[in-house]
C-alpha cells in the first residue's frame, strides 16, 4: 500500500462534496430542532452545529467494510456514513421504519448495512464497544479499522483509560477520534481535565497521536488519511483530537448558563461551513449560484425524509416486548 498524501485531492467535485455534506448535516438538524419544538420529535436531542467538519473529514476516508461507533450526537456521522436520511428521520420520530425500528430515537441510531454500530447515550460508552468489535475482528482475522468517536468529556471516564490501555496491549486497529468541543455538557474543559491538551494523554499509553483544527474540513481529512493509513498498516491504535466548538446548546433542554453569548458569537466566523464556503468563494472555486442549488437539493431530501417519517407507523403495543430480556428469558424456558 502506498503512503497517503498529506492533503486530500482537492478537485472541484471533491470540494463541493465536502461543502454539501456539511450543509446537509446542518440543515437536517435545523429541521430536527424545528420538529422538536412542534413535539414531532421527543426525548433528548443533541445537535452537531459547528462540529460538522469532523464527521465529513473523517468518515469518507474509511472503507465501507470498516466499522464506526459514535456518540449520542451522531446524526451527522450516520448521514455521512450513508444511513438513509429517511430512516434516520423516521427513527427520530420513533416510527417502525426507523433505522433502529423506532426503539432508539435520536441517541441510538444503528445501521448494520453501513457498519454503523450506533450512537450511545452513555458518555464514553462507545469506547469499550469499539474495543470489543476490534477484538472480535482481530480474532476472526478481519483486516478492518474501527473508528470510535467521543467527546472530550469521555476522557474523564474510566472506560476511556481502560479502552486505550487494552487497545495497545491487544494490538487493536482502533482509530480514536476525540471531538473536543471544549464543554462536557455544561463543564468547561479546564474544570474537568488537569491536562487540557487531550492528545497528549495518548502518549501515556504509547499510542501515536495528533491534534488538528476541527473547524477546518480539509485539515481534518488530511489528518484522517494519515491516521487511517497508520492504523491499517500497523494494526495498532491511533488517537486523533479534533479541536472544534459546539455552537448550539448541549441539548434542547440546556439553558447554556455556563458560557456567555459573546463567546458563541466570537466562534461563529470560525465555524466550518462559513469558513470553507468563504475560502472557496474568495478563491473563485465555486460559482455564486452553486450554494443555493445545493441547499435546494438538500431541502428536497429533507422534505422527503419528513414525509417518510410522517407516513411511518407506530409499533403495535402487543409487540413492545420484542427484543427485551423478558422475551428472551421466556423463549429460553420453553
Amino acid at each position: 500500500m502506498t503512503a497517503p498524501t498529506d492533503k486530500p485531492h482537492l478537485s472541484r467535485e471533491h470540494m463541493l462534496e465536502l461543502l454539501r455534506q456539511m450543509i446537509r448535516i446542518r440543515r437536517f438538524e435545523d429541521k430536527c430542532a424545528e420538529l422538536y419544538t412542534q413535539e414531532k420529535i421527543r426525548g433528548f436531542l443533541h445537535l452537531y452545529d459547528g462540529e460538522e467538519a469532523v464527521a465529513v473529514g473523517v468518515i469518507p476516508v474509511l472503507e465501507k467494510r470498516d466499522r464506526i461507533v459514535a456518540t449520542y450526537r451522531e446524526h451527522g456521522h450516520a448521514l455521512v456514513r450513508g444511513v438513509p436520511m429517511t430512516t434516520v428521520m423516521a427513527e427520530m420520530y420513533g416510527k417502525q421504519e426507523g433505522c433502529s425500528h423506532g426503539r432508539g430515537g435520536s441517541m441510538h441510531l444503528f445501521d448494520q448495512a453501513t457498519n454503523f454500530h450506533g450512537g450511545n447515550a452513555i458518555v464514553g460508552g462507545g469506547l469499550p464497544l469499539a474495543i470489543g468489535l476490534a477484538l472480535a475482528d482481530h480474532m476472526q482475522g478481519n483486516d478492518l479499522v474501527i473508528a470510535c468517536f467521543f467527546g472530550e468529556g469521555a476522557v474523564a471516564e474510566g472506560e476511556f483509560h481502560e479502552s486505550m490501555n487494552l487497545a495497545v496491549l491487544w494490538g487493536l486497529p482502533v482509530l480514536f477520534v476525540c471531538e473536543n468541543n471544549l464543554y462536557a455538557m455544561g463543564t468547561a474543559l479546564a474544570l474537568s481535565e488537569s491536562e487540557t491538551d487531550i492528545q497528549r494523554k495518548a502518549s501515556c499509553y504509547r499510542i501515536a497521536s495528533e491534534a488538528v483544527d476541527g473547524m477546518d474540513v480539509v485539515a481534518v481529512e488530511a489528518a484522517a488519511r494519515r491516521a487511517v493509513h497508520a492504523v491499517r498498516e500497523s494494526h495498532k491504535p491511533y488517537f486523533l483530537e479534533c479541536r472544534t466548538y459546539r455552537l448550539r446548546a448541549h441539548s434542547m433542554f440546556d439553558p447554556q448558563l455556563y458560557r456567555e453569548k459573546t463567546e458563541i458569537e466570537a466562534w461563529r466566523p470560525k465555524e466550518p461551513i462559513v469558513r470553507f464556503q468563504g475560502w472557496l468563494q474568495a478563491n473563485h472555486m465555486i460559482h455564486p449560484d452553486e450554494v443555493p442549488r445545493l441547499e435546494a437539493e438538500i431541502d428536497a431530501e429533507i422534505a422527503e425524509a419528513v414525509a417518510f417519517a410522517e407516513a411511518g407507523t407506530w409499533e403495535p403495543v402487543e409487540q413492545l416486548t420484542r427484543f427485551t430480556y423478558a422475551e428472551s428469558a421466556a423463549t429460553a424456558g420453553r
